[in-house]
């Protein structure tokens, strides 16, 4: 016998969540979590995205705008090494990507890029773009050049200048440079070799042969090499001294970077105001595993809200990278390290594995440093 099938009265609230599945089940494929961390929520997805032809498994993270940021060193140091689970998880943080591209292949493992944490400079590059966020979480994104220059001035006599090269770097054996050391490289500069100048609450207090000089906790340490160990002169003991930091883009303009308390600089650019505009080789780049190759990428992205996104994808070309933030609603996006340093964390776990120790990675929702 034949049974008559019993009909249910639909109720409003019934048609509205039958309706809302439809939708639902006709969007683009994604797997979410949102996960409370600290103050902020970090939204996690897996997302099939078609760009330049293909299609892309994206995973990101979404930060929302006013979270806390910092760059995360290993050993809270710049020159180590540590993972990226136990460097996010030492800054106690919601969320983590790698950074800075760093010498990964058989050199002290310092970074490349312009690196700012707590307000301070930490590291200084010349190439790239670099994002930067405001105390108060507002995030930016330009190709920026920093400049470091100072006066010193005698007891008695005139004032004359100075400039450093490098930041927190380690120089090569035969270099001519002059590099400033802060507490962010350790207790000592890490080498010996050139003439160092010990700078303390401004004012020099040492000037000696480097050899693994120690770097006070209240100022810095100047070490002159090559041919410029001869600038080492203008310092003497009881000399004041001054350090000025300019911030100007790639062409020569100054722009607005002084309250900027964190940042890092990689590259190259890739999506601006909503448009591609990759020219990897007009930022100084010239390794074709960024100009034309295939890799593992990681990126960041600042969206049309202000929010922020952190991306990895196991393998794309940086024209097909620009494309696939581009088509994530990218207001503007830059390309991180990648290759085996691609690696991204959130709301305790690991999200995507770096296949190697990184030196640097920026973190959020954690301890500022």
């Amino acid at each position: 016998m034949k049974k008559t099938p019993v009909l249910l009265p639909f109720t409003r609230s019934t048609v509205m969540l039958l309706c809302m599945a439809l939708i639902l089940s006709v969007l683009p494929s994604a797997s979410t979590t949102a996960v409370a961390a600290g103050s902020s929520t970090f939204k996690t997805s897996v997302q099939k995205v078609t760009a330049a032809g293909r299609t892309f498994t994206v995973q990101t993270v979404r930060i929302p705008k006013g979270t806390a940021t910092a760059v995360g060193l290993a050993d809270r140091q710049v020159g180590r090494t540590a993972s990226l689970t136990s460097i996010a998880r030492s800054y106690g943080a919601g969320a983590a990507i790698n950074g800075a591209f760093f010498e990964a292949y058989g050199g002290p493992p310092d970074p490349y890029g312009t690196l700012i944490s707590g307000g301070r400079l930490i590291h200084l590059g010349r190439y790239g773009t670099t994002i930067g966020f405001t105390k108060d979480g507002t995030a930016m994104m330009d190709s920026l050049r920093l400049s470091v220059t100072g006066t010193v001035t005698p007891v008695q006599g005139r004032s004359s200048s100075w400039y450093a090269t490098w930041f927190n770097r380690t120089p090569g054996a035969s270099a001519s440079t002059s590099i400033v050391y802060t507490p962010d490289r350790g207790a000592t500069t890490g080498f010996s070799g050139g003439v160092a100048v010990t700078v303390v609450q401004g004012k020099v207090t040492r000037k000696a042969n480097n050899k693994n000089t120690a770097i006070p906790t209240n100022g810095y340490v100047i070490v002159y090499t090559g041919s410029e160990k001869s600038t080492a002169d203008r310092f003497q003991p009881g000399a004041r001294v001054e350090m000025n930091i300019e911030y100007q883009d790639m062409h020569g303009k100054d722009i607005p970077w002084q309250d900027v308390v964190t940042a890092v600089g990689a590259g190259p650019r890739l999506v601006d105001n909503g448009k591609i505009t990759l020219n990897a080789a007009a930022e100084g780049f010239q390794d074709p595993k960024i100009l034309n190759a295939s890799g593992a990428r990681s990126g960041i992205a600042i969206m049309a809200d202000g929010s922020v996104m952190i991306a990895t994808v196991p393998g794309a070309t940086m024209k097909q990278w620009a494309a696939v933030m581009q088509k994530l609603g990218a207001r503007d996006a830059m390309n991180l390290d990648g290759g085996a340093s691609s690696g991204m964390y959130a709301n305790g776990r690991t999200i995507t594995a770096a296949g190697r120790l990184l030196s640097n990675t920026l973190v959020f929702g954690g301890s500022r440093s």
